[in-house]
């Protein structure tokens, strides 16, 4: 299988041969300055980088919301406007009518290794709760749902006509396998909105956007750091597939999601703090010990009762494969795997990096997450 038969499938819970594994932030500035100072090559481009890893063929597009020229925040979460007055002055640098046309040499590109099947394409857009965000600010956005709530459905509305038209321009090139929603929306203790609010400014915005995006066939993700846990029954209303990255930190319990939910897609779970580590600290600081049940999967046989065999939809840390820190599986799920793509090897005695097959190298990305791939 390739890796969008295996994606596919794995989203369906059928049988697969393998797992893809993907390196979510390869492109982020602080990740990539860290592994060239591990020795990462320079020059290569974004294939040649997966190749490096051994990861799976991937590309993100997440589309330019802002064009050039666009005032910027005096400080991080600082915002850029305040009323509709401030509104209206930034309105011209906002949502750009090129933000696919713009990418097109890079999506021609892939028409043939993405038809192909070798090469996994998804997007992002801003959300509903995001992009006022971006624009208000932090503290200011929390405001707005009441000081500005008729201003705040104007920026939505024009957000999700503009989104709607990218979505469409961006088929004609290719049709993503996937694609995120980025919010945000929680903190480790929920939500930071009610369901009245999420059902009054975001809700309306996801039910005009979410048929167009998969009327191409292109599965819908939520994206939002934080316990998701009890948004999730409203994002199914909505219509969204699934989410990611399902903190563990801030204590999403995915056993609990999947026994609520057992249709909901999840990508993630990764105790993110245990992938940082240096050849001395080779388990990194906080990684779990060797006996605890958070490492652990249960090795299966293949049939439709094999614990622990769904990638994708039951993410759970554990250290299966040693080339690379990996999503483990519990028993939440039925779904039959041929037995070598099963079978658990027992740890080696060292570690090398959790970048694909390449040791020594930290994963020092924020957002590292990866497809469950079991070894054989």
């Amino acid at each position: 299988m390739n890796v969008r038969e295996q994606f596919h499938a794995i989203m369906d819970g059928a049988p697969v041969d393998g797992m893809p594994v993907l390196e979510w932030a390869y492109w982020w500035d602080k990740t990539l300055d860290g592994w060239k100072g591990e020795g990462l090559p320079k020059g290569l481009d974004d294939r040649q980088m997966q190749d490096y890893f051994g990861l799976a063929h991937h590309k993100q597009f997440w589309l330019a919301h802002k064009a050039e020229g666009c005032p910027k925040d005096a400080s991080h979460g600082s915002g850029i406007i305040t009323d509709e007055s401030d509104y209206d002055a930034v309105r011209p640098y906002l949502l750009p009518e090129n933000a696919v046309s713009r990418l097109a040499s890079q999506l021609n590109a892939l028409r043939a290794p993405h038809e192909s099947g070798d090469t996994l394409v998804w997007y992002t857009l801003d959300g509903a709760f995001w992009w006022p965000r971006v624009l208000f600010g932090i503290e200011q956005h929390f405001y707005s749902f009441y000081d500005y709530p008729e201003l705040y459905h104007h920026i939505c509305d024009e957000l999700v006509e503009w989104q709607v038209r990218m979505v469409d321009e961006m088929a004609q090139y290719v049709k993503p396998d996937f694609m995120t929603i980025a919010e945000d929306m929680s903190y480790n203790h929920g939500p930071m909105l009610s369901k009245a609010l999420f059902d009054e400014f975001l809700l309306p915005y996801y039910r005009r956007l979410i048929p167009e995006i998969k009327k191409h066939g292109t599965r819908v993700f939520i994206d939002s750091d934080g316990d998701i846990t009890s948004a999730v029954p409203w994002f199914i209303e909505a219509g969204i597939d699934g989410i990611l990255p399902l903190e563990r930190q801030s204590g999403v319990d995915v056993a609990k999601i999947r026994d609520l939910y057992p249709d909901f897609l999840m990508i993630g779970s990764f105790d993110k703090m245990c992938m940082f580590h240096t050849p001395a600290d080779p388990r990194g600081a906080g990684a779990p010990a060797a006996n605890d049940p958070q490492r652990q999967i249960p090795a299966g046989d293949g049939s439709s009762d094999a614990p622990g065999h769904a990638a994708g939809k039951l993410p759970r840390l554990c250290s299966a494969d040693e080339r690379i820190w990996r999503a483990g599986l519990r028993g939440l799920q039925k779904v039959k795997i041929a037995p070598e793509a099963a079978e658990i090897k027992t740890l080696p005695t060292e570690r090398p990096g959790p970048i694909g097959n390449r040791p020594g190298f930290s994963a020092k990305s924020r957002f590292f997450y990866v497809f469950p791939r079991f070894c054989k």
